[in-house]
């Protein structure tokens, strides 16, 4: 009876790696089609005003979501803690937003992504130091190879058509990337207290 419960606690271990790494990638994907729309339908449209319709139409498919899987009956139960830290990782979401942009506003999104993805970096230094999560040789490995990529990447030679006309879009690039690395922090420790993630999205919304 105990090899079975151990080996179905593995198969559970296993499905549950497996769900995480898929919806890792699927954010990635996503975050990078969301780049590539943002550019284009920013391009005349005031920055504010287009992270208020995005916001908007995030609001509604996160509800969407969780009548879809039956948990609306469980907002109720979320703790204190839970709802204040997924409170300030949705005001930090909100300020990456808006600052992410305004540096899509003002820059070249092949420029911009990456100083706002490099907020990995950043999140792995805060899980680190405030959550106690660890760091071993192969993942700072990864931290110094994205910095020196993100690096690489930025200072390219610019092509005599450039798209950069404001400095600016470096400052509100850089302050996307710590507020999107403040949000991770903030919704891991919000979501522990939420049975289901569609609650976690809809509160930091």
């Amino acid at each position: 009876r105990g090899s079975v419960t151990a080996g179905s606690h593995q198969i559970n271990r296993k499905k549950e790696i497996l769900m995480w790494v898929l919806f890792a990638f699927g954010s990635a994907f996503f975050a990078g089609i969301t780049a590539i729309l943002a550019k284009i339908g920013i391009k005349k449209t005031d920055s504010n005003l287009a992270t208020a319709i995005r916001t908007i139409v995030i609001l509604i498919f996160s509800w969407f979501i969780v009548f879809i899987v039956g948990s609306q009956n469980i907002i109720y139960q979320i703790s204190g803690q839970s709802l204040l830290f997924l409170i300030l990782s949705g005001l930090a979401t909100g300020a990456s937003w808006l600052c992410y942009f305004k540096a899509l506003q003002l820059g070249n999104v092949n420029k911009v992504t990456p100083i706002d993805k490099s907020s990995t970096v950043l999140t792995m230094i805060l899980a680190f130091i405030l959550l106690g999560e660890k760091i071993t040789w192969i993942k700072f490995i990864g931290m110094c190879a994205i910095g020196i990529g993100t690096y690489m990447m930025i200072t390219k030679k610019e092509v005599k058509n450039k798209e950069i006309t404001d400095g600016r879009w470096l400052f509100y690039a850089a302050l996307s990337a710590v507020f999107a690395s403040l949000t991770s922090i903030f919704g891991k420790v919000g979501i522990s207290g939420v049975f289901t993630y569609p609650f976690g999205t809809i509160i930091k919304i």
